[in-house]
């Protein structure tokens, strides 16, 4: 879509004449709704809702949609964010050694799958350089050990800084990133090696394969305090037989995380994902 448009993701506590109140705002406001989604937790009382609506023909200009619809959104208790589709976000993607993810993010990035910049690949190995030379992404080389992470963590922020950087992937960056790092920038989204909480921690195939299991799994989640705990975003399995070896399970793994990590960074970056507790929303 070529129109520039703008989407409300919104949660608040379930009441009647939410669709009508949020409706009416667009429309009072010359607006045209071109996609509405929403979802009821009942268990939670919360009203979920993503909407989306072409902004040629909207009255208000883009700084005062925000304040116009939170004199709205305040007595409903909502939280609510609004994105517009022709901002374009700035990835940066994190790495260790493997380079399956990454190479496929870039990919799927050049092909449009997907619209965003990759301006910024950050390693704690530099076996990985190669790749962003490849792609003319500037690559920067943070060694973290248990001694240095505080003062190396901050480096990486002030790179977040001034690269302007909207969303961290972790594309099998095998390091923890701390509970303080995320506290200042939370917007990283992590690709786990399994399907969540099962086989959690190390060496997951070896595990799953003694186990002798019938599917393997992959988890893409936001990252939280909590270790591989975060909102789950995306996720899918593949069969595996008595046939398989550790290796074939491990082959498998990797295309599974390829898949799951673009679809959860796909979903993000369309603005599809409402995160309320530690649970999401995912909007077709």
């Amino acid at each position: 879509m070529t129109n520039p448009t703008a989407t409300l993701l919104i949660s608040c506590p379930d009441q009647r004449g939410l669709v009508a109140k949020f409706a009416n705002f667009i429309y009072s406001n010359g607006g045209n709704i071109i996609h509405a989604d929403q979802h009821t937790d009942f268990a939670a009382g919360l009203f979920l809702t993503r909407i989306e609506w072409q902004l040629d023909g909207f009255n208000l200009p883009r700084e005062f949609i925000a304040p116009a619809f939170n004199a709205i959104a305040q007595p409903l208790d909502a939280k609510w964010e609004i994105r517009f589709s022709d901002t374009i976000p700035r990835i940066a993607i994190w790495v260790s050694r493997q380079d399956h993810c990454l190479f496929d993010l870039i990919w799927r990035q050049r092909a449009k799958e997907f619209i965003a910049e990759i301006p910024l690949i950050i390693s704690n190995h530099s076996n990985l350089k190669v790749v962003a030379e490849q792609f003319n992404i500037d690559f920067h080389h943070i060694h973290i050990n248990k001694d240095n992470k505080s003062e190396q963590e901050a480096q990486q922020l002030e790179l977040l800084r001034q690269y302007k950087i909207d969303l961290v992937v972790l594309a099998k960056y095998m390091q923890i990133v701390s509970a303080n790092f995320i506290s200042q920038f939370p917007q990283i989204i992590n690709i786990h090696h399994s399907f969540l909480p099962a086989f959690i921690g190390a060496n997951p195939y070896h595990r799953a394969f003694e186990r002798g299991v019938k599917i393997i799994g992959a988890t893409a989640h936001y990252a939280t305090a909590d270790l591989d705990a975060g909102p789950i975003i995306e996720q899918d399995v593949v069969r595996v037989t008595h046939r398989d070896e550790v290796d074939d399970l491990v082959r498998k793994g990797k295309d599974l995380e390829r898949i799951v990590l673009a679809r959860a960074v796909r979903s993000h970056l369309q603005n599809r994902v409402l995160v309320y507790g530690n649970r999401t929303v995912v909007f077709e």
